[in-house]
C-alpha cells in the first residue's frame, strides 16, 4: 500500500498516511486517462461556430451571364462556393460536441491520474488547511513553505471561502472539492494538494 508524508501548514512533517491501493495504487491506464481528458474537453466546447451556405449569403439572385455563347464557364450565382465572397460548402454549423464516457472508464482514469501523482511524488497531504482571513499572501506563504513552486490543484473536503478566495488570484493554482475533481484537472496541475480529510473522502467515494 502506498504511503505518503503528512505535513502541516509550516511545511513540517507531522506523520504518515497509508493510502488505499484501490484508489492510489492501481495500474496506470494511459488510454483511459486520454479518453477522459478528450471527453472533458469536448464537453466543454461551446459549439457555436457557424459559416454561411450559398443560400444564406447576401446577393447572388441573378444569373451573372447567359448560359451559352460567350465562351465562359456557366454560372448560376456569384454566391456559389467557388466565387470570392460566396457561401461555404460543407462548413461548420452550431452543434453539440457532448458525449458520454462509460462510468467505469471515467473511474479508472481518475484512479490512474491519482496514482500517477503518488508515483511521481507530486502529492502533498496536509493535516489541515485553515486560514484566519481571506488573504492571498497567506496562501502564498503556505505554498512557499510546502515548496510548491509550480501549478497546483488544492482539494478541499468542504467549501472553505477563506481558502478558496485566498487562492483564486494566484496564477497556476486552482481549488476544487472532492466531488468536483476530474482527470483533466489532476493531470493539468503539477502538484496535487489535499488535506487528510479530503483524501479520506476520496477513498470513501472511489474505493
Amino acid at each position: 500500500m502506498p504511503k505518503v508524508n503528512v505535513y502541516n501548514m509550516d511545511g513540517q512533517k507531522v506523520g504518515d498516511m497509508i493510502l488505499s491501493d484501490d484508489v492510489f495504487g492501481v495500474e496506470v491506464n494511459e488510454a483511459a486517462m486520454h479518453a477522459a481528458v478528450v471527453n472533458i474537453l469536448a464537453n466543454a466546447r461551446q459549439g457555436t461556430q457557424s459559416t454561411k451556405t450559398r443560400a444564406e449569403v447576401r446577393g447572388g439572385g441573378r444569373k451573372p451571364w447567359r448560359q451559352k455563347g460567350i465562351g465562359r464557364a456557366r454560372h448560376g450565382s456569384i454566391r456559389s462556393p467557388q466565387w470570392a465572397g460566396g457561401g461555404v460548402a460543407l462548413g461548420p454549423k452550431p452543434r453539440s460536441y457532448r458525449y458520454n464516457l462509460p462510468k467505469k472508464v471515467k473511474r479508472l482514469a481518475l484512479k490512474s491520474a491519482l496514482t500517477s501523482k503518488v508515483i511521481g511524488n507530486d502529492m502533498v497531504v496536509l493535516d489541515e488547511l485553515k486560514l484566519e482571513a481571506i488573504k492571498t499572501r497567506e496562501m502564498v506563504k503556505v505554498l512557499g513553505k510546502l515548496n510548491v513552486d509550480s501549478s497546483a490543484l488544492i482539494v478541499l473536503p468542504a467549501v472553505d471561502e477563506k481558502v478558496i478566495k485566498s487562492s483564486r488570484n494566484i496564477s497556476g493554482v486552482k481549488t476544487a472539492l472532492v466531488n468536483t475533481i476530474n482527470t483533466y484537472d489532476i493531470l493539468r496541475y503539477k502538484k496535487f494538494i489535499a488535506t487528510r480529510e479530503a483524501i479520506a473522502k476520496i477513498e470513501e467515494v472511489y474505493a
